[in-house]
């Protein structure tokens, strides 16, 4: 249908009304920024209309609703902040892009939703530029996004690849955005941004996209017996990779961010099974679930004392699965985990190519 682009219109016509306001150095009222990104993102959800299949109709709902419910949450949550109002224009900006690419009737208006979604993620990891450390984990991120997403700009210049072709190129494109094993590494230091963005970014959205170009795109590699397998093996590796490490995480958001990315891997294993149904079940659900778990992080170390006075000690131990290996493996394990896999390296080593490539 022609409307299509009605869906990312709102929140993209809220994010240029509030950056030509920006520009001219107009300071708006955080009441009116609010409601401008919520009603845009609201509004967006009416983009199920112009969707062609169930799964995208599905998809531009969740991605409208939780939009707005982020935009809500971060009117008190960024109250009098001094980016109040360029976190508001990053959020209606990548809820825009993810319209597109939810509703793109075409892989060439996928890689530009794509693009801007990774662009406004990585600018949000690095929303308190005050300081050293998000910017390197904003950059980190964003260059394991360009190098991941060349899976798509190849797709999209070979339109009538082989199966196993195309499923390897939407494959790395997905494990780049999902944060999928061995390029995980940028997922717990994105947790540098406001908890708002960690929620809809790492927690429901953005890693979620990973898994729908895999459905959307699936006519594409289905006949690839391969393409499955490794759909499958990339799955797998990281469920077990990102649940050992979850097990020693000592804060809140790296703890989630690691849920995350175990319920990601799978839904890759139910996309490489051919379980399209359940996997757009469980993604959708995990993304609510996952949301309404990092808002609620600020306030869970709170309840956790309150239970505690309540027992009148510590709560109980959980993990009984690793108390059932034996004490050598338990100890390799942990180690694993401490070192995060020594996934670092790679995007450490993606970033520092590409830093001394720019300055030539």
């Amino acid at each position: 249908m022609t409307g299509w682009y009605l869906a990312p219109l709102a929140p993209f016509v809220g994010f240029a009304g509030m950056g030509v306001a920006a520009w001219f150095g107009v300071r708006l009222p955080e009441r009116l920024v609010s409601w401008v990104t919520v009603s845009g993102c609201a509004a967006a959800a009416l983009g199920a209309w112009f969707a062609e299949g169930w799964l995208e109709r599905s998809f531009v709902v969740l991605v409208g609703v939780l939009g707005a419910l982020i935009g809500m949450f971060s009117r008190r949550y960024l109250h009098r902040e001094p980016g109040f109002l360029r976190f508001h224009l990053l959020l209606c900006l990548f809820v825009a892009a993810a319209e597109v690419v939810v509703v793109a009737h075409d892989l060439r208006q996928t890689l530009v939703g794509w693009e801007v979604c990774g662009l406004a993620s990585a600018l949000l990891i690095a929303f308190f530029h005050q300081r050293r450390g998000p910017l390197d984990h904003g950059l980190r991120a964003f260059c394991v996004y360009q190098l991941c997403d060349i899976g798509l700009v190849l797709l999209v210049t070979l339109p009538h690849a082989p199966a196993p072709v195309a499923g390897g190129l939407v494959l790395l494109a997905a494990i780049g955005k999902s944060a999928q094993f061995p390029l995980g590494g940028w997922l717990p230091r994105a947790m540098e941004g406001p908890t708002p963005s960690s929620a809809i970014f790492y927690g429901a959205i953005s890693v979620s996209l990973g898994p729908y170009l895999l459905l959307h795109t699936r006519p594409l590699w289905d006949a690839s017996t391969l393409a499955h397998a490794a759909i499958i093996t990339v799955g797998v590796l990281t469920a077990l990779h990102a649940t050992v490490i979850a097990r020693v995480q000592t804060d809140i958001k790296s703890a989630l961010a690691y849920a995350s990315m175990t319920q990601v891997a799978l839904v890759f294993i139910e996309v490489g099974l051919g379980w399209t149904v359940l996997a757009a079940v469980h993604l959708a659900a995990h993304a609510v679930l996952r949301t309404g778990q990092f808002l609620r992080s600020p306030s869970l170390l709170h309840d956790h004392h309150l239970l505690e006075q309540d027992l009148a000690g510590p709560l109980p131990p959980t993990g009984r699965f690793f108390t059932a290996l034996p004490e050598p493996a338990r100890i390799r394990l942990y180690r694993y985990g401490i070192a995060r896999g020594h996934t670092d390296t790679l995007p450490r080593a993606i970033t520092h190519l590409l830093r001394k490539a720019a300055r030539r």
